[in-house]
């Protein structure tokens, strides 16, 4: 759809899961299980108007969020546990270039730096969310896997975020301000957040009281923009955009059906979700 919430359209029209988790220019790229079982996902790339559809990786991955460096020609994903434990740094044809272990039980989500010399991801000490003690939070380390340190610190004595719930959500690294943005479900709601890569100054950019979720910036760091649900009574998505200057968050869809996890394309001209 258009930056202002018109012209709305179906790209990929598939009856399998279509998840777009990381835009480049104009490419799309997504996981998908239209050509495994149900929830098998592969990682393929398409353009703003669903054509020319390619599949990148033969190997399967993890639902997780992933990034790109060195203009759109490498990849960060995350395989699925029965292909590998690590992050694997990819071309844009499916070649593995590095591999990079994090140490940690639990890994996903990785978003690269600006400069693409740094990567920060959700992480646990614990390997499954149901385990005793399970609380993700953001890490950050060198591209190569070293200077492992971690980022973010969940309240002690908020108790808001249950097992199924993100203490620390999927990470966005805004190359304008420098800031890394993360949800986090803390009094009540989700929220969205953001702090510097030596994790102090966190500051929240939205507000309490509905929940928002999984988002992106705008290239020149001005907007955000996000899923949420406007009131605790009404579960259903929609998407929103916040104008970070102004501190004004306006609406732009209004279905009835579930409209989660945006990205800008080609600068803030366009907006995909799943």
């Amino acid at each position: 759809m258009d930056f202002n919430g018109d012209n709305k359209k179906n790209i990929c029209n598939s009856p399998g899961v279509d998840w777009v988790y990381h835009s480049y220019d104009d490419k799309l790229f997504f996981l998908s299980d239209r050509d495994g079982s149900y929830r098998e996902y592969y990682l393929y790339q398409t353009d703003v108007n669903g054509n020319d559809v390619q599949r990148i990786t033969d190997f399967r991955l993890k639902d997780s969020w992933m990034d790109s460096r060195n203009d759109g020609s490498e990849l960060i994903v995350t395989p699925h546990p029965d292909v590998d434990s690590s992050f694997y740094i990819i071309n844009l044809k499916g070649e593995v270039l590095s591999k990079i272990y994090t140490g940690l039980p639990y890994f996903n989500d990785p978003c690269f730096s600006p400069d693409g010399n740094k990567i920060v991801f959700r992480g646990s000490n614990k390997p499954f969310k149901k385990d005793i003690g399970f609380i993700d939070e953001l890490y950050i380390m060198n591209s190569d896997g070293s200077g492992l340190r971690q980022l973010t610190q969940y309240p002690e004595n908020d108790n808001s975020a249950k097992w199924h719930n993100y203490h620390a959500g999927p990470p966005c690294w805004n190359e304008t301000t420098d800031v890394i943005s993360y949800i986090s479900k803390r009094n009540g709601s989700y929220s969205i957040f953001t702090t510097d890569a030596s994790g102090q100054n966190t500051q929240q950019i939205t507000p309490d009281g509905f929940n928002q979720g999984w988002h992106d910036w705008s290239t020149d760091g001005k907007f955000v923009v996000f899923n949420g649900s406007s009131t605790k009574d009404n579960p259903n998505y929609d998407i929103f955009l916040l104008d970070i200057g102004k501190r004004q968050i306006n609406r732009l869809s209004f279905d009835s059906i579930y409209e989660q996890a945006p990205v800008f394309v080609n600068y803030y001209q366009n907006t995909t979700y799943e």
